[in-house]
Formats: C-alpha cells, structure tokens, sequence
C-alpha cells in the first residue's frame, strides 16, 4: 500500500473530486463513519460514558460531525466542540454540522477550553478532529490550548486523519500534537505516522477506504510503501505435496558464545519455523553442548574458540566449507564484542560468495570496517536497531533515530545492501526500491533476542527462494504479527522473545490462509 504526503493526498482529493465527479461529501460521509465505527470500538468498554468530538473549522472538523452524527444514530451519548465560529464554517463541514443538528445534536462554540477540561474526566473517548493534514507552522492560540487540555486528561483519544498539531509529513509535532492511541487516516496513509516521533503520537493506525477509485490510487504518486498482508501472502513458498526439506533451503547460522547461547538458539527457531528446510548452528566448541541440549530441530557444529569462548579466527576455513552446503548464512546474534571474533567477521563477509543476514555484534564487528560491506561479494541484508546503525554510519543514535528513513535509504546505497531499521514501524530499504514500512508490531517486542528471531526469519525466507529484499520485509512483517498475537494473547509488559516465537506458526497460517485477523489494521469498509 502506498505511502504519501499531505500534499500528495490533497492532489489525490481533488482529482477524485474535480476530474471524478466524486462528490466531497459522499468522501466526508465515509470518512466520519470509519471514525465512529473506530470509536465505538474503542468505547465497547464504557458504552455508557459519552464520547467527546473536538471539530475543527475545516474538512477534518467535518469528518468529526459526521462521526457524531453516526454516533448518536448508534446510541452513544456526543458531546460536540467546534474551536471556531459558526460563521468560518464552509462547504462540506457546514453541510455535515447542518446535518447533525438536524439529527438534534449541536455544536457548542469553544472561545477557550474550560468546557472541555470539563468534559473530558468523564468522558469514554476524545474524537480529535480539530487540525489537519493543512497546518502550517507552530499551533498557536485556542487549538494549542485545546491539545495541552486534552494531552493532560486521562482519557483515550481517536485521532481523524493525522492527530492534531502533527506534521503529516514528518512526523515531528508542531509546537505540540495530540497523543492518540489510534488514528483514522484517510484513503492513504500519511508518512509522518510512521517516522518517530509521529509513531508515538498516533497509535495504532488505521486506514479508511473511504471510496476512491482504485485506478485513482493506483495512479497516485506515493513516498513510500506500507507493508500489507496481500503481498506477503504472494512472496511466502508454496508447498507442494511431494516436497522434501531440501527444497526448503538451509540456513548457516554463524552465532552464540559463553553466556549467549540463547541468541543462536532463537535465530535458529526463527528460521525453523519461518519454514527453513535444515538449519545448522556455527558456534564455539565449548558451548556446543548447550546448544545440542536447547536445540531439537537444528544441527550444531562446534567451532575453534578463544580463550574467552568466542569463535576465533582459525575457525574461518570451516566455516567457508560448511557455506558451501548453505543457501545462506545468519552472522552475528550472540557473538559478542571479542576483538578476535570481529577480525573472523570482517574475513568472513569478505570472502563468503552466500547471501547473509548481518545482525547485532555481526554489525558492530563491522562498524570500524564498512569498507568490507561496500566491496562484499555476497548480497546482504542487515538488521540494525537504531543503535548499531549509529555505530555503522558513524553518527549518534538520537541524530539516527530523528531521521530513520534517511539513514535507511543512506545505509542501502552505500553498502547496496537491503536495510531493516528496527524499530517502531520498522524501515525497510533497498536502493532501487520504494522505502517501505512495516505496520505490525508493539512495545511489547522491545525486549532482548526478537531482533535474533527476526534474523533467522529473514535468512529462511531466503533460503527458500526470496530475494533478500522480499525476505526482509515479508519476515519482518510475519514477525511483527507474531508479536501482536503474542501481546493479544499475554499482554505487552511481560512478553519475551519466546512468546513471539511461539507465535510464528500463526501468523505464518493468517496471512497464508487469508485470516481477516491479520488485516485489523485495515478494516474494509
């Protein structure tokens, strides 16, 4: 699904309008009704607690008396604001309010945000539709006043569109920005929802289709794509009845050391169950009992180690031999920082002619040494979180993480290697190839050993035939999911890396087998 910007979505609107002959108000009736059937949700808990529709003067203020409208014809108590005039109403928004007061609700007129302060305490929900992907500058004046009142109340709030003060294009909020914790966007998603801090701000988003014709969006020109299940589903292997596990690739692992053996054991699973056919585990000899006793399904190899039971140069040779039988290697989870181990490293990428997958001290090791990564024989995919790319790209991790996308499409072109930015929304970038955009996932993931998950979910993808770039946004999709069923099913706070794991198989089966489950960021219409 594409990606846009304001400005591309306004061009979007007004061919649908001008060349189109779509009504704007057929597009505002769908528009506020994706939002009530949001809020409604939302509110299934506290059905009985009004909802507050804080309206702006513009189309977004519109979506927001339609919303109310829909609200109320569906039994909800509506509390209405307008933070303008009556008179600086127009077009399809004066419409929509003359219709919600025909419905016999009304708009009261905020000149300051007492009532609102008032209201919200009490309040199941906040319809934020009060600014638009319009603004302009630093919010000023009674809408900053309105954000501060609302920001400052405990109560949920549904952001229309973009939430209020946000740059729809960036993601930085103006001065200040309402905090969602879902937002509505219209037609298209809009980029700043999913570059930080704008992830923050929004929640979880949503995309409204809210009736532009399919030519018109496939024509729209776009600034990146969104990951959805549909593609996914087209990339993942089929399995044909007479199969066997050598046509579903095999995964090298070149990973683990004394105290983290667990990384290697978790991006075998990963790769295991991403549907690799045989995987093998490369780690220092002396802990290859640990992992012949943690790992069931996957081979294990002990290799030459250091006195500090990290892999050691000397296990070069081996390794060149054992990727001969590969498809491709994952190098790096739990390898730790030994200076020996990085040297086996830099030589290994050097040399090896296999697809890899870089992770964790994989990439630290190749901090120092990008010369390596730019002249590497092997197509890469690397699996930086915002950190590791700092150290990669030789700046800090806040200048990093203030501009994801940049540093992802940079890192890409340098080391023409695909790119997964880990993260909230995480990046995706192969040069060549739109930036694309991950939605699945939670705060919960932010926990030790996902990334070793998500490393051998990408390097079975590949050894089942994908192309790195293909690998690396449909597995870190599929990963995301299964962090989302797992927070589903045990909430966020106490997840580990072996929830999501767990997790895999189902999330492989609902975008397999087209289980609507997996499109609730995307509810049709």
């Amino acid at each position: 699904m594409k990606v846009v910007t304001a400005r591309q979505m306004r061009q979007l609107d007004a061919k649908a309008i001008d060349e189109r002959g779509m009504p704007g108000l057929t597009l505002m009736e769908n528009a506020g009704r994706a939002v009530a059937d949001a809020a409604l949700r939302l509110t299934e808990d506290v059905p009985d607690r009004p909802v507050v529709v804080l309206c702006g003067r513009g189309n977004n203020g519109g979506d927001g008396f339609v919303a109310a409208r829909h609200l109320r014809e569906r039994g909800r108590q509506v509390q209405v604001f307008l933070a303008a005039a009556r008179d600086e109403l127009s077009g399809d928004a004066e419409a929509n309010l003359e219709r919600l007061e025909a419905a016999g609700s009304s708009a009261d007129v905020l000149s300051d945000p007492g009532p609102v302060s008032q209201a919200c305490p009490a309040a199941g929900l906040v319809v934020d539709a009060l600014l638009g992907t319009g603004l302009r500058g630093k919010v000023r004046g009674l809408p900053g006043q309105l954000i501060e009142a609302v920001n400052e109340c405990a109560v949920r709030v549904l952001a229309v569109d973009v939430p209020s003060g946000l740059d729809a294009d960036t993601g930085e909020p103006l001065g200040l920005a309402t905090r969602a914790v879902e937002t509505v966007t219209m037609g298209l998603p809009k980029l700043g929802l999913f570059l930080y801090p704008g992830t923050d701000y929004a929640g979880r988003v949503t995309i409204a289709e809210i009736g532009f014709p399919a030519d018109l969006l496939d024509e729209a020109p776009s600034v990146a794509d969104l990951i959805d299940p549909e593609w996914v589903r087209m990339l993942l292997p089929r399995r044909e009845p007479s199969a066997h596990k050598g046509r579903f690739g095999r995964v090298l692992a070149i990973a683990g050391s004394a105290g983290m053996t667990g990384a290697a054991c978790l991006c075998a699973q990963g790769a295991l169950r991403a549907g690799a056919g045989l995987v093998t585990v490369g780690g220092p000899a002396s802990i290859n009992d640990i992992l012949e006793v943690k790992l069931t399904e996957a081979m294990t190899v002990p290799l030459p180690e250091t006195y500090g039971r990290t892999l050691d140069t000397r296990a070069l040779a081996l390794i060149l031999e054992l990727a001969e039988d590969a498809d491709v290697l994952a190098i790096g989870p739990g390898l730790s920082r030994e200076p020996e181990t990085a040297v086996l490293v830099r030589r290994l990428v050097a040399r090896v002619e296999k697809p890899i997958v870089v992770d964790a001290d994989g990439i630290n090791a190749l901090a120092d040494a990008a010369l390596i990564l730019e002249g590497a024989h092997a197509p890469a995919v690397l699996t930086p979180h915002p950190g590791e790319m700092a150290r990669l790209m030789g700046v800090a991790a806040e200048k990093v993480q203030s501009r994801r996308a940049h540093f992802a499409e940079a890192a890409a072109k340098r080391f023409d290697a695909t790119i997964v930015l880990k993260g909230a929304r995480s990046i995706i970038a192969h040069a060549g190839r739109p930036l694309t955009i991950n939605p699945t996932g939670n705060p919960g993931m932010a926990t030790g050993g996902t990334g070793d998950v998500l490393t051998g979910m990408v390097a079975a993808l590949i050894a089942q035939g994908l192309l790195p770039f293909e690998a690396a946004a449909a597995a870190t999709y599929l990963h995301g999911l299964a962090g989302d069923i797992a927070a589903s099913q045990l909430g966020e706070t106490s997840m580990v890396a072996s929830d999501v794991l767990a997790a895999v198989p189902e999330a492989v089966r609902r975008v397999a087998e087209g289980d609507r489950e997996e499109r609730r960021w995307k509810p049709a219409l």
